[in-house]
This record gives structure tokens, C-alpha cells and sequence, in this order.
């Protein structure tokens, strides 16, 4: 794969537009991810197709800033109005997003359907905003990007500490006194530049995805928001470049559906091994704590047993113990990982005593209970 990115000069280019877009995308998405508005880029990246047809009608011009422009104008145009109707009715938030989406996705293929029609054939090539042609990204749209997208995140920079106060307390941020709204629109403007400058590669229908998966895959690594933010950057721009490659590998399949599907990936290898919130990581803390539950309960069995007697070590039969933890699992298997740690001994063929720290383990997990008792009341 490096050997490919060193020596083809297309893949290499398309390898680093897919890379910047996947930073930036990955980087602006964490606050959607924080802030709940997922669906907000899907609402913008969709906004975002009749703007591009619009600025063609206007200009005649296919140049990738135009069309940024023409994309950019429209998806704000879709999240003022989303904001505006979830704060001046009734309608939620999820609700007017669905909304926009539509309306503004039909009203896209409608002026779409209507420009392929016209006689010339300058428009051709606009169809490809739909999924997308990162293969066809040359130096300029790379530099274009590079330079709306550095913008954006110097501005992330400069506003850091009201964005992460804007994420995680707007009502902290009124008390400082800061201006919420404004902080608000000019975050939700870095939303629609993340994904305006991604259309061109990956495309209207799964750009929002770009936004979206780096920051879910960073999510399951940290609480902390400056190592998340630098997580979603890095995972975004693995994805752009795995993606590239890929592509460029395999023939006949298509850029930006790979680039997707690799974050994607992370997305997955994230959700399942991630340290803490993985979920292998849960289902090995809960078979543990299970465990631990299990040994302890025939600990306390053995000694209700022993307690009956003037011995506190007074050995049983572990018949006796299977019928007290679980008939159907049985004891054996408790009592052998309780052994191992010199908990329990074995009294001839079939029956265990409690060792003399088996009787001080006993009697702290019982003070435990009791505290935990006092407590609740």
C-alpha cells in the first residue's frame, strides 16, 4: 500500500483529498456526536444538492469552489430552518430534520432531472454529487479543500473552550455570559463546511456518514474531548487513505462507498474491543464479576453449613453445595478456582472446608453487605 501511494500520482492525490476530508469531517463531527444533531449532517449533506445545482444555473461554472459555495449557501439555509421551526413551534427536532431532508433532497433531484434535459452538455458530471467520485479529485479540488478545511478547524482552535461549553452546558455558557446562539450558528456553520467540502468525493447520500462514524468510533476510546476530537481526526483520515487504496486495488469499485465502509470498520472494531465501553470488554467484565459472584456465594454457603457446627471449618459435601448454588452448574468448578487461591481445601473424596482464609474472606464479604445495608438506609 505505501509502495502504491509513493509511486502513482493519481492514487496519491486521491489518497490525500480522502485523508484532509476525512480529518476535518472526523474532527467537526464530534460535536455533532456530542451535541446529539447526528442527522444534522444528513439533513445538510442532502440540503446541499439543489445548491449545487443552482450555483451551475448561475455561474455555468463546474469549479469545485463554486459549487462549495452554492452547497454551503443551501445547507445553512436548511439548518437556519431547522433551528428556526423547532424553536418557534411545536415540531422536534428530529421531526423538522426529516423535513428538510426531503424537501430539500426532492426540489435537488427535480432542478437535477431538469438540467440533464437542457441540450448542452456542459452540466454533465453533476449526477456524480449523488454517491460521489473521489477517483476524479485532481490537485486543485485537493488544495481547495485543504484550505476551507484547515479554516475550519483554525476557527475550532480559536473557539475551543465555548465549543465544549456550547457541547456539554449551554446554560453554564449564559451564565458567563457568552452569546449561545452565535457560538451555536458558527458551529453549526463548521457542520455544513465539513460536509460541503466532502461532496465532490464522497457524495450527498453518505456524507453525513463520514461526519458521523469517525466520531462514534472515538467515542468508545475516551471522556476526554480533546483526545477525542484528535481520534476522530486520525480514524477519519485512515479511512480516506484506506479507502483510496482500496478502490484504486480492486477494480470497478467505487471511491466513496469504500471510504464509508472503512470508517465503517473502525466504527465496529470499536463498538466491540474498545478498553471499558467495548463490548468484548463488558462481556469479559461481566463473566469475571459473574464468577466472582459465584465463588462468593459458595463461600457463604459453606459457611451457613459450618456455622451449624462448632467449627467454622467443619467440612461438607459438595452434593450438598451443588444443591445450595445450582443444581444444574453445579460447584465443582467454584470450589477448584476457590482452592487455587487457598480459600477452600478438599476433606477426603467429596467434601471442602473453608481454610482460615476462606472464614477472614467470609466474614469481610458479610461486614461488606452490612455496610452496604446501613447505607441504604
Amino acid at each position: 500500500m505505501i509502495e502504491l501511494l509513493l509511486t502513482d500520482y493519481t492514487i496519491r492525490t486521491v489518497a490525500l483529498g480522502a485523508a484532509i476530508l476525512g480529518c476535518v469531517s472526523g474532527a467537526l463531527g464530534t460535536f455533532a456526536v456530542l451535541r446529539e444533531q447526528s442527522l444534522l449532517g444528513d439533513a445538510v449533506s442532502h440540503a446541499a444538492l439543489p445548491g449545487i445545482v443552482i450555483a451551475y444555473f448561475v455561474t455555468g461554472s463546474k469549479m469545485s469552489i463554486v459549487l462549495m459555495a452554492g452547497a454551503g449557501l443551501f445547507g445553512a439555509l436548511a439548518t437556519g430552518l431547522v433551528l428556526s421551526v423547532t424553536a418557534q413551534t411545536r415540531i422536534k427536532f428530529d421531526t423538522a430534520l426529516g423535513i428538510a431532508l426531503s424537501v430539500f433532497f426532492g426540489l435537488g433531484l427535480v432542478l437535477l432531472t431538469f438540467l440533464q434535459k437542457r441540450p448542452d452538455a456542459n452540466q454533465a458530471g453533476l449526477e456524480t454529487f449523488l454517491f460521489g467520485q473521489a477517483a476524479a479529485l485532481v490537485v486543485s479540488d485537493v488544495v481547495t479543500m485543504a484550505i476551507v478545511g484547515g479554516l475550519a478547524l483554525l476557527l475550532v482552535g480559536v473557539f475551543w473552550k465555548e465549543f465544549k461549553i456550547a457541547s456539554f452546558d449551554r446554560e453554564f455558557g449564559r451564565s458567563l455570559g457568552l452569546r449561545m446562539r452565535i457560538i451555536e450558528a458558527l458551529l453549526m456553520f463548521l457542520f455544513v463546511v465539513a460536509i460541503v467540502i466532502g461532496l465532490e468525493a464522497v457524495g450527498v447520500v453518505l456524507m453525513s456518514a463520514l461526519l458521523i462514524g469517525p466520531a462514534a468510533a472515538a467515542r468508545q476510546w475516551t471522556d476526554r474531548l480533546s483526545l477525542m476530537f484528535g481520534i476522530a481526526a486520525l480514524i477519519g483520515a485512515l479511512s480516506g487513505v484506506l479507502g483510496a487504496v482500496v478502490s484504486a486495488t480492486a477494480s470497478s469499485l467505487p471511491t466513496g462507498p469504500i471510504i464509508v465502509l472503512c470508517a465503517g470498520v473502525f466504527v465496529l472494531v470499536s463498538l466491540i474491543g474498545a478498553p471499558h465501553r467495548g463490548l468484548a470488554w463488558r462481556w469479559i467484565r461481566d463473566w469475571r464479576n459473574g464468577r466472582v459472584l459465584r465463588m462468593e456465594s459458595v463461600l457463604l454457603d459453606l459457611f451457613a453449613l459450618a456455622s451449624q457446627h462448632e467449627r467454622p471449618d467443619y467440612p461438607h459435601e459438595a452434593a450438598v453445595l451443588d444443591l445450595m448454588a445450582n443444581p444444574i452448574a453445579g460447584s465443582t468448578k467454584s470450589l477448584k478456582a476457590l482452592e487455587d487461591r487457598g480459600l477452600v481445601t478438599r476433606v477426603g473424596e467429596s467434601q471442602w472446608s473453608l481454610t482460615q482464609a476462606g472464614v477472614a474472606r467470609v466474614r469481610a464479604i458479610l461486614e461488606g453487605m452490612s455496610a452496604g445495608r446501613r447505607g441504604d438506609n
